[in-house]
């Protein structure tokens, strides 16, 4: 294995033809330069120049690595201005999974602030629910996920290798038609609705809500299903049904004809970013986290997300 030092001295030897010249140009001592050249010798296992009276000649060897010692210096530079401009947030690239609702919310600000203060950095999104996201973080196929939980104590993700970061608690609220007879009341307890006809939204949610109207006392005659929420907030317009639906959901986009209104018992849901333990000190993926973490606090203050205690890390 070469080293860089050692390769860069051979160059100089070979372009200014002796020890004395290179160490001139070099800063370094003459024997300091012969050292060096036996050290790379001892590294390849064979010798690299002979000497011809008062000068130098390459031996075999010595003629191949100087013909490559040019492109080697080459390409340990190329790599260290690349890496030096990954340290420093000038390029680089960040992949990131989030599920539909924090694509729309969430990731739209936090990518505009990083590409306005470091545009050469590319951000990549793919979307998928949870726990698929964190699942695609544990396979290496993004580099920061998005995710939520209900009741974290019992499904926030538990393994070593994941560094979690908490965002917010996400409140669920109650939507009507503008027109409905509960639309006036600043809140709703969910039995209030045993009656009605439900749309129910993602497979985790839809479990989750379908749990919260046992524990209310009866079980929800859903009528349809969709996580797409202008076909859930048309389909309450209408008035075919009512939802549940968390707040960051709604705020996205809000039909002119729907209400929300805070559900009784309380309730909600737990938004985190994660990373695999470690990678939150690579200077993109950090950058990644702080921006969201800095997004997360402005939906706090706007009333978009209610402000979550912290859970620390698992590393």
């Amino acid at each position: 294995m070469f080293d860089s030092r050692h390769v860069r001295v051979f160059d100089e030897v070979v372009r200014t033809g002796s020890f004395a010249a290179a160490a001139r140009n070099l800063g370094y001592t003459q024997p300091a330069i012969s050292q060096q050249m036996k050290a790379l010798e001892r590294s390849v296992g064979t010798l690299l120049f002979v000497r011809v009276g008062r000068g130098l000649r390459l031996t075999d060897a010595g003629e191949v690595l100087a013909r490559h010692a040019a492109g080697i210096l080459g390409a340990i530079s190329a790599a260290q201005e690349q890496m030096t401009a990954i340290t420093r947030l000038k390029a680089g690239r960040i992949r990131i999974c989030a599920f539909p609702s924090a694509s729309a919310t969430l990731i739209p600000s936090a990518v505009a602030s990083i590409k306005k203060q470091h545009p050469g950095i590319r951000i990549e999104l793919l979307e998928a629910e949870p726990p698929e996201s964190v699942e695609s973080l544990l396979r290496g196929d993004c580099d920061v996920a998005l995710a939520f939980t209900y009741d974290t104590a019992s499904e926030q993700p538990t393994s070593d290798d994941l560094c979690i970061v908490p965002l917010f608690d996400d409140p669920l609220m109650i939507l009507l038609p503008a027109a409905h007879p509960l639309a006036r009341r600043r809140s709703i307890e969910l039995a209030q609705l045993a009656e009605e006809q439900w749309i129910a939204g993602c497979v985790r949610c839809r479990s989750r809500f379908v749990e919260s109207c046992a524990a209310a006392g009866f079980e929800p005659d859903i009528g349809f299903s969709t996580d797409d929420n202008i076909a859930v907030q048309s389909l309450v317009a209408a008035g075919v049904g009512v939802s549940v639906m968390p707040r960051m959901v709604y705020s996205s986009i809000r039909h002119p004809k729907v209400v929300s209104r805070p559900v009784i018992p309380a309730d909600s849901r737990t938004v985190a970013a994660y990373t695999l333990s470690g990678h939150q000190n690579i200077p993109v993926t950090r950058l990644m986290l702080e921006a969201l973490q800095h997004v997360a606090e402005e939906m706090r203050e706007n009333g978009q997300a209610a402000k979550l205690p912290a859970l620390g890390t698992n590393s």
